[in-house]
């Protein structure tokens, strides 16, 4: 007979405790210990996919390791294989989380059905095979390779998976799936970690690549113990806000890839489109005379691209000035308020400022600083920006405008969409070709500068 005992788990890192504890000794956080019953099996009895043993490995030298290329899967989504660096890893084992009816259980569905000669179980433990049906026939897509059954213990899927041998699993979602040997309850601490560990055995003993659909805790991280991340190969983000159409995919973590990659989808009535060309559809067609708009040039990842930085500036109602931010930073929005003020000379601390970047996206390129200020400082004096102008610059403490990299990509979008003046750096100017381009080139050194060029 197995002996219980109850534990104490960590909700953040994992950390085990015998008893309850406000302060989590290894991540630090408060009131993340939860209670868990667990029976301890012996070491020779933990789960193991079925019909598998474990190899036994030597060590090797460097020299004896060959090295190639990982074979990939292409999964006929120039998004999604942007992402993940080339297309999906054989017996890679990857994680895409988002909150709940953000579109991952469709993204997976629609890309699953669109992959040829490909064998595919699909497992969920949410959705019955009914609802998979009437959300595969609004998708318009069928698929005689792509199987589908609707379980949530892990013994049985393995069952399945040795009667179909198939090349990629899907599994929607972990917080669902549960092993018999933990008495404890789906979604637990302990039930994710065992399933995601025995998850990861056998993608990597029988190189079958693993898809994991995860959910969104409150606090915005995925559900489950931090140690789910850190056992899987890739985390894909897959956010946006459901007022918007547009849905952002993010790599996270990614060892056989690049984690700065972006992916932008379109949500419509047949499922997710992708967005090849995210600068036209990103930019409102006629901004003319309206105050408060400037453009940007920003880059995620390899891919450069156009965004709206828009702001508003009135006077403040209440004692308190309002300052807030969608889609960028509130703490750089009131840093770069900071530098108009000490260096510039306008007086903003009696105002409310309001900033959004037009679409639902969230940027983290410093590149965009000068494009917030000028729609600040255009909305603050009344004062149109011309719709033909683009920008890209960092903003310093001292009022500089500091270098960016890549501009000669941030300077051929904005050339390709028909943008005329274009201000950069001073400093991007060193090696830059003019002569290659069509567009007229502004080199701006400091805030006064560029504000002079765009007012007057």
């Amino acid at each position: 007979m197995a002996k219980e005992k109850t534990v104490y788990v960590c909700n953040n890192c994992g950390q085990e405790s015998p008893k309850w504890v406000g302060k989590c000794p290894s991540c630090g956080q408060w009131n993340t210990f939860v209670e868990e019953t667990v029976r301890k099996e012996p070491a020779q009895n933990r789960l193991m996919p079925a019909g598998m043993e474990r190899a036994k490995a030597k060590p090797m030298t460097l020299d004896e390791i060959e090295a190639g290329e990982e074979p990939r899967t292409d999964l006929h989504d120039q998004e999604l294989n942007r992402v993940l660096g080339g297309g999906l890893v054989q017996g890679s084992l990857v994680l895409i989380g988002g909150e709940p009816g953000i579109g991952k259980s469709t993204l997976v569905l629609q890309t699953m059905l669109r992959i040829p000669d490909k064998r595919i179980l699909y497992v969920s433990g949410e959705e019955s095979a009914r609802q998979l049906k009437l959300r595969a026939d609004r998708l318009a897509h069928t698929s005689n390779d792509c199987l589908i059954v609707c379980e949530t213990s892990l013994e049985q899927i393995y069952v399945h998976i040795k009667n179909t041998r198939p090349d990629i699993v899907v599994i929607d979602s972990i917080q669902t799936i549960s092993t018999e040997s933990l008495d404890s309850s789906p979604g637990s601490v302990a039930q994710v970690r065992e399933c995601a560990a025995s998850i990861l055995r056998f993608a990597k003993e029988t190189h079958t690549a693993v898809l994991l659909i995860g959910h969104i805790n409150k606090e915005g991280s995925i559900a489950g113990p931090k140690v789910l991340e850190h056992i899987v190969d890739t985390v894909l983000q897959f956010e946006g806000d459901q007022h918007y159409m547009y849905r952002i995919l993010r790599s996270i973590k990614n060892r056989f890839g690049s984690t700065a990659e972006l992916g932008i989808y379109e949500m419509r009535q047949d499922g997710l489109r992708q967005v090849s060309n995210p600068s036209e559809l990103l930019l409102s067609q006629d901004h003319e005379g309206m105050s408060g708009v400037a453009i940007a040039s920003a880059i995620e990842g390899v891919r450069p691209f156009l965004i709206e930085t828009q702001a508003l500036v009135s006077s403040a109602v209440y004692g308190n000035p309002q300052r807030s931010a969608t889609g960028f930073d509130l703490r750089r929005m009131n840093m770069l308020l900071a530098v108009l003020e000490k260096r510039v000379g306008f007086k903003l601390g009696q105002k409310d400022v309001f900033l959004n970047i037009a679409g639902g996206l969230k940027v983290n390129d410093p590149a965009i600083d000068l494009a917030v200020i000028s729609a600040i400082l255009s909305s603050n004096m009344d004062i149109a920006i011309e719709p033909e102008v683009c920008m890209a610059g960092e903003v310093g403490l001292s009022g500089e405008i500091r270098p960016v990299n890549r501009i000669e990509q941030r300077i051929g979008e904005a050339e390709k969409l028909g943008f005329r003046r274009y201000l950069l750096p001073r400093q991007n100017m060193q090696g830059l070709d003019t002569r290659r381009t069509n567009i007229e080139l502004v080199p701006v050194r400091k805030v006064e500068e560029a504000f002079r060029t765009l007012f007057g």
